[in-house]
């Protein structure tokens, strides 16, 4: 009996950063996480900024990609998650991303009216999951 596999791609505007057979995949959607498998019914749905998705390669081993926001497409054969950004676990730059969290910290505490507030929100949010998921403190 053959075992029952699903494509997944994670795509951002410049590159595919996963386009592999998987066993699930997992993501987080804004209304809340949801799972995919084989053979699924089809969907769409907008992802969270700063959300892991999960999924288990064809020998079981499992591995996490830190996407920031963009949408998700399931197929009985193939998910797609279209991503504003998206970085395999093992390649985030903790420093880069500490470096972010400042910076956005800075912003928000700023008292310049020109300072976007709410992007500055977003960045944290980004940078705080980012540096949460690169040191293994993960959910």
């Amino acid at each position: 009996m053959t075992e029952k596999i699903i494509r997944l791609e994670i795509v951002t505007p410049e590159r595919y950063v996963v386009d592999q057979d998987v066993k699930i995949v997992m993501a987080p959607g804004t209304l809340g996480e949801f799972g995919i498998l084989p053979n699924h019914t089809p969907f769409l749905s907008s992802l969270e900024v700063g959300g892991k998705v999960h999924f288990r390669d064809l020998k079981d081993n499992e591995h996490v990609v830190f996407i920031s926001g963009g949408f998700s497409e399931a197929l009985p054969d193939k998910v797609t998650i279209l991503a504003e950004t998206a970085e395999v676990h093992e390649k985030i730059d903790i420093d880069r991303a500490r470096a972010a969290y400042e910076r956005a910290r800075e912003r928000l505490s700023s008292s310049d009216d020109t300072v976007d507030k709410d992007r500055a929100r977003l960045a944290l949010e980004r940078a705080e999951a980012r540096i949460r998921l690169a040191t293994n403190k993960t959910d």
